[in-house]
């Protein structure tokens, strides 16, 4: 597995994280990867989410590019 270096994590934050961990029974190494694990869960679900949502706005929008590239050169 990886290891990552967090630098020049102001006192006030890394003692909240410490705070959280303890309060949540865990270690504070546990604690930041299950934090850093449902930040990026969490992102990924959004995009997915605004993908499938494009989708279904542009679903019905089908068109022939050959048809619209003889528009555009016509357009000239």
């Amino acid at each position: 597995m990886a290891q990552l270096t967090v630098r020049n994590v102001p006192d006030n934050l890394a003692r909240a994280l410490r705070v959280r961990a303890a309060r949540h029974g865990r270690s504070a190494e546990s604690e930041h990867r299950l934090i850093l694990a449902q930040a990026l869960e969490s992102e990924e679900a959004d995009f997915w989410g605004r993908a499938d949502a494009f989708r279904s706005r542009t679903r019905a929008q089908k068109s022939d590019s050959a048809q619209l590239l003889r528009e555009m050169r016509d357009a000239r």
